[in-house]
């Protein structure tokens, strides 16, 4: 019988883990059954060019939660990027992008902001924190070290990873012995 090496055997995990992940955001729920949601899975040099980007960023905004963030990001095994086309209005009328209606919201276009394109609409937003928060169980069900971070789609969008979405949240996965993600001992 051969003997599987542990870690590479545990990057394949992460691997499966992050399509799985991948399948749980596209089968969640959304508003109206309308589907914005956008995913991809990151691995290899292209977890290092979004820590890279945010270590541009903590330079760019002399904030080191930036740096601290992309050290953790860059020993990732792979990057869970859900976002959503939060643009596009819904059609109802709720008033939640802060428009009278969804014709005012669209007529007023879009506009790209410090990281992310605004305004959204308020329901694909919600779409986006469901499908996000399906991806984390699967993640958590399974035992994957990961956390949601908001600079990780910052760095990620600006990088035009996801090219179509206006917000952007990154998922980190990794299998070590202790969660790098929570981890007080670096506070």
């Amino acid at each position: 019988m051969p003997v599987l090496e542990g870690r590479q055997q545990e990057r394949q995990g992460i691997a499966a883990i992050a399509s799985l992940m991948v399948v749980a955001a596209r089968t969640a729920p959304k508003a109206g059954g309308r589907d914005d949601i956008l995913t991809a899975v990151v691995t290899e040099g292209e977890v290092g060019a979004i820590a890279a980007e945010m270590e541009t960023l903590a330079s760019e905004r002399c904030n080191p939660q930036w740096t601290a963030q992309a050290g953790i990001i860059g020993a990732a095994d792979a990057v869970v990027l859900v976002g959503v086309r939060g643009t596009k209005s819904y059609g109802l009328d709720c008033g939640g992008c802060g428009f009278k209606s969804c014709a005012d919201f669209t007529a007023a276009g879009s506009s790209a902001g410090q990281d992310f394109t605004g305004p959204n609409c308020c329901l694909k937003l919600l779409d986006l924190g469901i499908a996000v928060s399906s991806a984390v169980k699967i993640a958590s069900i399974l035992n994957a070290d990961n956390r949601i971070y908001y600079r990780i789609g910052a760095a990620a969008r600006r990088l035009r990873c996801l090219p179509e979405a206006s917000v952007i949240m990154g998922i980190p996965l990794s299998a070590t012995g202790k969660n790098p993600h929570f981890d007080r001992e670096r506070r």
